[in-house]
């Protein structure tokens, strides 16, 4: 029957096809799906859920896989849908400053096509040559720029999506203002598809910043560059990107990109700003200032566009490059507020000592929002113990700083366990009472979010 809604050619239930789909960028986790569809437009979409939703069978729309929650890994079976074929840029509207898309369309390739035009859409998840709009949808990503620019929930305006029984609704539209109703936009962003399915999009634009300047900031104190980043904030200084890497990272980011990072020194960061070009001098002659009261060894701007893109490159080429150290990287991203930037990072570093682990970290420190990365081997089933316990104490005392289990990277099946340490379990019900009612027979994307009864990550197969 689904066969028959898609064609043939776009229906693959073939052992080698469903393994291509088992498991995204997450590691540890994988399980066969029992097909995987691509829907060739919403009306499609919409018959294969009312199809799904009459025979209880789950189905997990899918992006690229990026997502470092297991947000797309088909643990109960089911139905990967793609949307390969659903990846036009709809419409650029110059007069409402919006765009409008598919969910395939690839988020890089969005920013060229606005740019080509003036506009700006900010959101850029390191992923963002691969990674798909409709993914950073389900998954809220974030991004280098998300310090002065937000998330992608910041940026959808208007939704279409197909709910779990097949109706197909939209929400918001190319509006400033719109205060009818329940915000619904924004519930389905960040819902990791668990809701309902995303067709469409329209997205806020902004004009392209006039200028920008990039510096690099070099510490032999990790505690010193994160004070920094408090130090910048405080000063009423909001610029565009403020990362922090760690020796460990930088050593192997350098042997990775060969740009020229400095190796010998404890933690960079990498700060830039845009906008007018007066502002932006500004603001960086006064960014420099307090990082050499804050200790810096170096303060150096890049002095040209090309060295510019190579600090960014090497930062968002960080999980790639740790992950040639090891056979198994697992990033997570617990998130403080700023201020407590410098206490988490001190933290991280005393917990990985404890469980004699490597523990790298990077980050977007300017929003809190650390990455801990721990370079292990899943075949080391004593290590990889020690490395859940230590994930564990760290997601602890970033609630304790004020802080939340994740910033950017989703919750899926490998954060629900600790999800209640955020929301409690008040909390908990709020969030099934949402899904219960929109998904009553719990095809949508099932077993994410909400956890099972123990926190292991588990590969699962079928």
């Amino acid at each position: 029957m689904l066969c028959n809604i898609v064609g043939s050619e776009n229906f693959d239930d073939s052992k080698v096809g469903r393994l291509v789909y088992s498991y995204d960028a997450t590691p540890q986790f994988q399980s066969l799906p029992d097909a995987v569809i691509a829907p060739r437009n919403k009306d499609e979409v919409a018959e294969i859920v009312r199809v799904c939703n009459k025979h209880h069978i789950p189905i997990v729309p899918r992006g690229s896989g990026t997502n470092l929650c297991a947000g797309t890994c088909p643990t109960e079976g089911g139905i990967v849908l793609l949307f390969k074929h659903m990846n036009s840029i709809l419409e650029i509207d110059e007069e409402n400053l919006t765009v409008t898309v598919q969910p395939g369309v690839v988020t890089l390739d969005l920013i060229h096509a606005v740019e080509e035009k003036g506009l700006f859409y900010p959101p850029d998840p390191s992923s963002m040559k691969i990674s798909t709009i409709g993914g950073n949808i389900n998954e809220n990503s974030g991004g280098l720029r998300g310090l002065k620019y937000g998330v992608t929930r910041d940026y959808v305006i208007a939704l279409e999506i197909v709910l779990a029984n097949g109706d197909i609704i939209r929400t918001g539209g190319k509006l400033a203002k719109d205060v009818a109703g329940y915000d619904l936009t924004r519930l389905f962003v960040g819902s990791e598809g668990t809701l309902g399915i995303v067709t469409e999009a329209t997205l806020k634009l902004i004009p392209i910043p006039e200028a920008k300047m990039t510096m690099l900031a070099l510490y032999q104190d990790l505690e010193a560059a994160a004070k920094t980043v408090s130090k910048i904030i405080a000063n009423k200084i909001i610029p565009t990107t403020l990362e922090f890497l760690d020796q460990p990272t930088l050593e192997v980011v350098e042997a990775h990109a060969q740009i020229g990072l400095p190796t010998d020194v404890k933690a960079v960061l990498l700060i830039e700003q845009d906008g007018p070009i007066e502002v932006v001098k500004r603001d960086m002659a006064k960014m420099a200032d307090i990082c050499k009261l804050e200790n810096a060894v170096s303060v150096k701007v890049a002095g040209s566009e090309t060295e510019a893109n190579g600090l960014r490159t090497a930062r968002r080429s960080a999980l790639s490059a740790l992950s040639r150290l090891k056979p198994t990287t697992i990033l997570e991203d617990a998130t403080v507020p700023r201020s407590e930037i410098a206490k988490m990072v001190k933290a991280t570093n005393e917990i990985a000592e404890k469980y004699e682990l490597t523990i790298c970290t990077f980050g977007h420190a300017g929003d809190g929002n650390l990455h801990p990365t721990c370079l292990t081997d899943v075949r080391n089933h004593e290590e990889i113990e020690r490395v859940e316990k230590a994930f564990e104490e760290i997601f602890i005392k970033a609630i304790e700083l004020g802080g939340t289990i994740t910033g950017e990277h989703g919750v899926g099946v490998m954060k629900a366990p600790y999800l209640e340490l955020k929301l409690g379990e008040a909390g908990i019900a709020a969030m099934k009472a949402i899904k219960e009612s929109l998904d009553p027979n719990n095809i949508m994307n099932p077993g994410k979010v909400f956890a099972k009864d123990d926190r292991k990550r588990v590969v699962v197969t079928k």
